[in-house]
């Protein structure tokens, strides 16, 4: 699955977020989203709603997944370090 898609799809089941793919090989992923929706919800909660915006293709075009999961607030705080 080509970066981009994994982006896209990610984007448009998280309105308003930020989202950064990066992969070597097209089957591992890694992937920093930036997200209001975050605002609330645990770790866990948060890569799970990441892995429902990629549907089936977890697990099947995209092998691996590593997810950095943040509310805007979080991720301005960690750059202002």
């Amino acid at each position: 699955m080509q970066v981009q898609k994994v982006q896209a799809q990610i984007e448009a089941g998280l309105p308003g977020s930020q989202v950064t793919v990066r992969s070597d090989d097209e089957t591992h992923f890694e992937a920093v989203v930036i997200a209001p929706q975050f605002v609330g919800q645990r770790a866990i909660k948060r890569h799970q709603m990441v892995y429902a915006t990629l549907g089936s293709a977890v697990g099947h075009e995209i092998h691996a997944l590593s997810i950095e999961a943040h509310t805007p607030d979080e991720w301005s705080a960690r750059k202002g370090r």
